[in-house]
C-alpha cells in the first residue's frame, strides 16, 4: 500500500464522536476509517470518502 496526500482528508476539525451511530460528528468517519487514513491509500481514501457519501445522503449523524 502506498501512502498518499492526493485525497483531501473529510475533516472539518469538528472532532466530536456521536455514541448511537458511532460516528464522528464532523466528517462522518467511523473511529476505525479516522484511524486508517493517514497509512491509507488513494484508492481506500476514496472508498471511505463514498461511504460518508452515502452516510450523508441518509441522514447520518
Amino acid at each position: 500500500m502506498t501512502v498518499s496526500e492526493n485525497v483531501p482528508s473529510p475533516c472539518i476539525s469538528v472532532c466530536r464522536m456521536n455514541p448511537q451511530s458511532g460516528l464522528c460528528e464532523g466528517c462522518l468517519r467511523s473511529i476505525e476509517e479516522i484511524a486508517q487514513w493517514g497509512e491509507a491509500g488513494d484508492d481506500l481514501k476514496r472508498a471511505i470518502l463514498w461511504r460518508i457519501e452515502q452516510r450523508r445522503e441518509k441522514g447520518a449523524s
